[in-house]
């Protein structure tokens, strides 16, 4: 077959494959591939990148082999020559294919790139590290595996290091010290520290912008990638996809992945199983809320940071009386010299209870999704589990109503994010549901107190 006959046929696989998908995939993921040669009844697609391949494979390749079959004829084989930016000292494994389309043997080929440079900007705050961070029973552990990891990174069986906590208790300090260290001990490794949220941002930009080969490539360059507030992913499925891939090919070229979340990675609901089963590979650590000797030290660190005194009654005081998170610790030390500077007081105990109540008066506890599943299950005689799951049962069902009613009236979510997080309704299924909930009270007595109680429960905390 000449080479013109070849291009020609494939040029016709893309017409067919242009009537089947949408405009937008089939330039991000048909365009970019060139027909290479057609011989001894295989088929060799060049594509730009591994992740070409994945994806290809993950969602496009019974597409592929029916068109295919159809032009080039039944029984054609596929081989995929990948272009990659390899390091001679990694190994580059792909995974077997397991659709029905035979593949040959995958290629791969050299091309010279631009390495990113090596003092590229990892979005580290300096100030967040090993010296400042104050150790305590809480923390212990996670501090030990940190540091670990700090001086070996990707050398330890913590890959990748998941740590979760309540907010405010200390993991984004923490991981910003270990990438702090690596950057200390290893200057030439590329460490990147990234909210969740703003690799959310990056994603979305690079799709709407035609940039997404250069979104995939910077972050597979990266060494020490570190993900802050992971569970900002529920609900967002392309998000997870292209975060899957790129922790695939992080952790299969020996590099350092490190997540936190606000919750264990099996309560992250909304988030793909196989996602969550790679959190779990390495080291998953939790961090808890502060003691009150650790809440203590931390208020001694600090004052004694910032050259600050403050009698050891009213540090006592706040110790005991702020037990939310370190942030709040800090927050009130800055609210009390505040006051003493601006109205010229001394600090002393009256001032400092002054602070903490107006402070825990005026900022209630934001009331989350966690709070409301626990309140309604624990209304209800129910496991929390239920909620998630499929069961159409009158009580289980109901509690899910009430569920998804509350959050929608208590928390900023968004009825489809609600409905992610609850059982992976969608987001009709959260209207019924309020609606449902509105007109039972309206009608009927029992309930509407019920709920109030509920609702009173919730408040409490």
């Amino acid at each position: 077959m000449s080479e013109q006959n070849h291009v020609g046929l494939w040029n016709h696989c893309l017409t067919i494959i242009k009537d089947n998908i949408s405009e937008h995939a089939y330039k991000t993921w048909f365009l970019p591939i060139r027909p290479l040669k057609y011989a001894d009844n295989t088929l060799v697609l060049q594509v730009p990148s591994e992740y070409y391949y994945e994806y290809l494979e993950e969602k496009y390749v019974d597409l592929l082999r029916r068109v295919i079959y159809k032009v080039y004829g039944e029984g054609t084989q596929l081989m995929y020559d990948i272009l990659v930016v390899k390091n001679p000292e990694v190994n580059i494994s792909l995974p077997a294919h397991t659709a029905t389309l035979p593949v040959a043997n995958v290629q791969t080929k050299n091309i010279p790139q631009a390495p990113l440079p090596a003092d590229i900007d990892p979005h580290l705050n300096r100030e967040y590290n090993f010296d400042t961070f104050i150790e305590g029973e809480s923390n212990k552990l996670s501090r030990s595996v940190a540091e670990a990891v700090a001086l070996n990174p990707a050398k330890t069986v913590f890959n990748p290091l998941f740590f979760y906590g309540a907010s405010g208790v200390g993991k984004t300090h923490l991981v910003n010290a270990i990438g702090t260290k690596i950057k200390e001990l290893y200057p030439e490794k590329l460490v990147l520290y990234v909210s969740a949220h703003l690799f959310q941002v990056q994603y979305t930009d690079s799709v709407r912008n035609n940039t997404f080969n250069d979104f995939i490539s910077f972050y597979q360059k990266i060494d020490v990638l570190i993900i802050d507030d992971i569970q900002e992913f529920a609900g967002a499925t392309k998000t997870q996809n292209t975060f899957f891939h790129i922790f695939n090919h992080l952790h299969q070229n020996g590099k350092q992945l490190i997540l936190t979340a606000d919750r264990s990675p099996i309560l992250l609901q909304g988030m793909e199983e196989r996602l969550i089963t790679r959190f779990k590979w390495g080291m998953v650590a939790e961090l808890e809320k502060p003691t009150v000797e650790l809440r203590r030290n931390i208020l001694r660190n600090k004052i004694r940071r910032d050259g600050l005194q403050f009698p050891p009654e009213v540090v006592n005081y706040i110790a005991e009386n702020v037990s939310e998170s370190v942030r709040d610790l800090e927050g009130i030390i800055i609210s009390i010299m505040a006051h003493a500077t601006i109205y010229n007081k001394d600090i002393d105990l009256e001032l400092a209870q002054r602070i903490v109540r107006k402070v825990t008066q005026n900022e209630a506890k934001a009331i989350t999704m966690d709070d409301i599943i626990n309140t309604v299950c624990k209304h209800f005689g129910l496991e929390t589990s239920a909620i998630y799951s499929k069961s159409r049962k009158r009580e289980v069902a109901q509690a899910r109503q009430i569920a998804m009613y509350l959050a929608k009236n208590h928390t900023d979510l968004s009825m489809a994010k609600i409905g992610k997080l609850i059982g992976n309704k969608h987001h009709s299924t959260v209207l019924y549901a309020c609606k449902t909930i509105e007109e039972l009270k309206e009608v009927d007595k029992t309930f509407r107190a019920e709920m109030e109680e509920i609702q009173a429960d919730l408040r409490k905390g």
